[in-house]
């Protein structure tokens, strides 16, 4: 086959249309200006506003005051210290001190925020967030009832079309291309799932904020679409990708679903409580109790359990004693209707139950990836080159698929949000200055890299597509051609539960690891699908995505047995205390499996023993 033509060109292509995504457009538009307004890109595989920024519930952190006082020099320590000193402090700095402009700037254009009578926004309480570096809990998230993430996606994208933003929504990007020598991008390779055409795009810079990849786990807060697809590019181009053994799970899943119920319910008053009715956060986080980090919370509830005093979520009753309560009775239903609606109306949904007067299972869910593909401050991508830092020319990421070492070992509560618009926007502000020193280096050579790619992923999707319908061959049993995507999905999300959730070992992993070097990756790659139409075929897009997300779960497990101590949400009982004589450093893992070490930046705070 003859390679493709490249069919677009832009000056920009944006991945991923949340609120990293979209604050990285709007941020590039504004370091523009108007009258250099550049051609840019939007590709999403989902709908704009279906993007996974709409379910976080919480709040967004910022030092405003509006409340008690605060100082974003306490919200600086409070983040170090909450990423179990595994934060580079120099991005932890950005993070504080740009909070307070960066929720502002929100406001203007157009969330919706509670507000106080006197009309400044309503900030609550949220878990490892504290006044006076680390005296009290602080009420520091500014939040919209428990629909924060709603307010800021919907906000941000009238904002774009606003500008005249071009979305591709709906489209899978499955290669992105950098040059032979890979300190360039060149471009990225598209499926467009609505027609099935696969489409060569050039670009003179990529940004890209494809979210996390929750879907690792079976029992996880995330949407169906988080695979991990940013990331997999990543590996699949040669790039490393940082701290990816740091995985945190929210204390407070609903039950049998893993569905989020927000930390604003505790911030609220919420209280955990074990099968004998007794609130054990006090026994392990006696200042912070129910509201301390989240990665303390989730393993004080694994230990209840191990104790024999968890319960048996009432959805299944004849499953295993994993959960606790959730103890909300104590909040006026008055101000579950005006701060937690959206928990009201999960918890009555999913579960059956109400909850002003009943008790609500929960477990520690899947939530979030500390670690992604390593960025500046800028959000520059970069790689390891006889181990320095090596930018690569035009390739930005910001987000939950990134990873600018704000978080360390264990994201606080409400910077998730800050993180994406904040790092999104500089992101996006960067790419301006690079469009703006940009000098053209098109070769024959490099053209032909991607359309070869393209190309490729054409001829592969062809192949799947034509033998679809297509009887097993002698060599290949009919259970074989059997085995879908979301069986294997479903496979590599138990066998993840099973050894990596919330506390691991050598043994659960290395067990994890062969079956899936052995059995699951071979098993991805040999997948078929059973629907001939390249139109909407969502089969297809599943193998795609279970594919790439299986080169991440290797990624992330070998990561995980490389480091041999307990920091933040990494918790190995084989290895139970924080080792900061030979750990205080970022993990980088290629797809091969190496992994190599970075150390960590530490300007004002210097670690101590484990907080909270």
């Amino acid at each position: 086959m003859s390679p493709a033509q490249i069919e677009q060109e832009y000056d920009a292509v944006i991945v991923g249309a949340g609120a990293a995504g979209l604050s990285a457009v709007l941020g590039l538009l504004e370091r523009s200006g108007p009258n250099h307004k550049p051609k840019l890109l939007v590709i999403s595989k989902l709908q704009a506003l279906r993007s996974h920024t709409g379910s976080a519930e919480g709040g967004i952190a910022a030092s405003l005051g509006n409340e008690e006082h605060d100082d974003w020099h306490w919200h600086y320590f409070d983040t170090v210290k909450g990423g179990d000193w595994l934060v580079d402090q120099d991005a932890a700095k950005i993070l504080a001190q740009e909070a307070r402009q960066t929720v502002i700037g929100l406001e203007h254009s157009g969330v919706a925020f509670s507000r106080r009578d006197n009309g400044h926004i309503s900030q609550r309480k949220f878990g490892g967030h504290t006044s006076e570096y680390g005296a009290q809990p602080v009420k520091r998230a500014a939040y919209a009832a428990d629909r924060i993430g709603h307010q800021i996606l919907t906000s941000l994208w009238q904002q774009c079309l606003a500008q005249g933003v071009s979305f591709a929504e709906e489209w899978y990007v499955s290669d992105l291309v950098l040059s032979p020598a890979r300190d360039r991008v060149e471009g990225l390779v598209a499926i467009d799932m609505h027609s099935g055409n696969v489409h060569a795009v050039r670009s003179k810079q990529i940004i890209l904020c494809t979210g996390g990849a929750g879907r690792l786990f079976h029992t996880t807060s995330n949407s169906w679409d988080l695979t991990g697809d940013g990331m997999s590019a990543a590996l699949c181009t040669g790039l490393e990708l940082k701290d990816l053994e740091f995985i945190q799970f929210h204390p407070t899943g609903l039950g049998h679903t893993g569905f989020l119920l927000s930390e604003a319910a505790r911030g609220e008053g919420g209280i955990l409580r074990n099968s004998k009715g007794h609130a054990f956060m006090a026994d392990y986080a006696p200042e912070h109790r129910d509201l301390a980090a989240r990665d303390v919370v989730s393993r004080a509830i694994m230990s209840q359990v191990d104790q024999g005093l968890g319960i048996v979520d009432p959805a299944e009753p004849e499953g295993r004693a994993d959960c606790v309560w959730l103890d909300l009775t104590s909040i006026s239903p008055k101000t579950m209707a005006a701060k937690l609606p959206q928990v009201d109306e999960t918890i009555r949904m999913y579960a059956g139950l109400d909850p002003a007067v009943d008790l609500i299972p929960v477990k520690p869910t899947a939530h979030y990836m500390m670690g992604g593909i390593p960025t500046t401050t800028d959000g520059q991508v970069y790689r390891l080159n006889d181990g320095e830092r090596q930018v690569v020319e035009g390739l930005y990421a910001a987000g939950e698929c990134a990873c600018v070492g704000v978080h360390g070992a264990n994201r606080l509560g409400g910077n998730s949000l800050l993180d994406a618009c904040l790092f999104g926007r500089r992101a996006g502000q960067s790419a301006a200055e690079y469009l703006h020193n940009y000098t053209e280096s098109k070769s024959e050579l490099q053209e032909l890299e991607l359309a070869q790619a393209c190309s490729n992923r054409r001829e592969y999707i062809q192949e799947l597509l034509s033998s679809a319908s297509k009887p097993p061959t002698a060599s290949e049993s009919p259970a074989s051609r059997a085995l879908n995507a979301y069986q294997l999905l479903e496979r590599l999300g138990q066998l993840m539960d099973e050894t990596l959730s919330v506390r691991c070992n050598a043994e659960g992993m290395e067990s994890a690891l062969s079956e899936l070097e052995h059995e699951i990756i071979p098993t991805a790659q040999a997948l078929q699908v059973s629907d001939p139409s390249p139109r909407l075929n969502q089969e297809l897009s599943a193998l795609l995505e279970v594919q790439g997300l299986v080169q991440v779960a290797q990624a992330v497990l070998k990561a995980s047995l490389a480091r041999q101590e307990s920091r933040g949400s990494l918790y190995r009982s084989d290895y139970p205390k924080r080792d900061d004589e030979h750990f205080l450093q970022h993990s980088l893992t290629n797809r091969n499996g190496q992994v190599d070490w970075q150390p960590v930046h530490i300007v004002d705070f210097p670690p101590k023993t484990r907080g909270y």
